[in-house]
């Protein structure tokens, strides 16, 4: 199991590309990588690109709700794009997309 966070600032938008598996074997050290990546900047917004992500689980889940409130918290808004179908249709499922927005 592993996760590889890459990320670039571009204004306000932190832009992270996660790569890997987002399960309750990564979710703590992604959500610390996320925190500090928020909190090394003034980060408003946020886009995450999910088309190299291979598995999510609800720990994954837990993440993205969890760094949405932050952003939503600054007046923020966040976002995912590439979204592969497995990964796609837990997000749908759960509700995920009412909150964040799924781009192209």
């Amino acid at each position: 199991m592993y996760m590889i966070i890459a990320h670039r600032y571009n204004g306000k938008t932190l832009e992270v590309t996660l790569q890997g598996e987002l399960d309750h074997h990564t979710a703590v050290e992604t959500r610390e990588r996320l925190d500090a990546l928020l909190a090394g900047r003034n980060v408003q917004n946020v886009i995450l690109d999910l088309s190299k992500l291979t598995f999510m689980d609800s720990s994954g889940i837990g993440v993205l709700i969890g760094r949405y409130k932050l952003v939503h918290r600054k007046g923020g808004h966040m976002a995912v794009r590439g979204v592969p179908s497995q990964v796609d249709r837990v997000l749908e499922l759960s509700g995920v997309y009412q909150i964040i927005d799924k781009v192209n």
